[in-house]
């Protein structure tokens, strides 16, 4: 694409407010925001300060990889700051007494259980959004089958970034891939690193217990 192509796309998506989807390794940089910090310091300073409210993230990885550690703490520093959390726990996986051991307040999260009714996770998810208020709202999909999530209409993820443009509430949906996000969104990847070892048979020691690698995609 030429120079000045370019430029007339630039200029077109930044009046639709679309710019931050050109592909940047930051694309938050020098774009006004008011951000939900995550409470990972090292995660707060890759995303300019933490998750962009009023828009639609995602936390992705497989099993193992931190989703759960990670939701927790961005849960537990919203709850620190005053603000009132909910999940959508699509597949009731939620574990409160470990959230709990980890600093979430529980008494600041609405923690609303399905048993993999994933379009009804849906319907719970927008009403939550609608009703306003929250500071952080999770939607764990991860162990909703490809088919479940096949139930969902292709404009899902555009509809619910509409519901949230311009209020105070950060979107996030935890998955084991990308599902969406809105413009202003980011993608969080995580891999997780391998533990390290001492010894042989059953005297081995584990020196060092698989921790959360995050990656983060800036625009699509």
């Amino acid at each position: 694409m030429g120079h000045a192509a370019r430029a007339e796309l630039e200029l077109l998506l930044r009046a639709r407010r679309l710019d931050v989807t050109l592909t940047s390794a930051a694309p938050w940089a020098g774009v006004p925001r008011d951000v939900a910090p995550t409470g990972i310091a090292a995660l707060d300073s890759a995303l300019g300060g933490g998750l962009t409210r009023g828009h639609l993230s995602e936390i992705v990885g497989a099993r193992s990889t931190g989703r759960f550690t990670v939701l927790c703490r961005m849960l537990a520093a919203a709850a620190a700051r005053g603000e009132a959390t909910a999940l959508i726990d699509t597949c009731d996986r939620f574990d409160p007494a470990s959230a709990s051991a980890a600093g979430l307040d529980l008494s600041k999260l609405l923690w609303v259980r399905d048993t993999g009714d994933a379009p009804r996770a849906l319907k719970a998810m927008n009403l939550v959004l609608q009703a306003g208020g929250f500071g952080v709202v999770a939607f764990d999909l991860a162990d909703v089958p490809p088919s479940g999530l096949r139930q969902f209409p292709y404009t899902t993820w555009m509809r619910i970034a509409r519901v949230i443009e311009g209020s105070q509430t950060a979107a996030v949906l935890i998955g084991t891939e990308r599902l969406g996000r809105s413009p202003g969104g980011v993608t969080i990847s995580l891999e997780a690193t391998k533990g390290r070892w001492s010894g042989t048979a059953d005297r081995a020691r584990l020196l060092r217990a698989i921790d959360p690698r995050p990656r983060i995609v800036g625009g699509r």
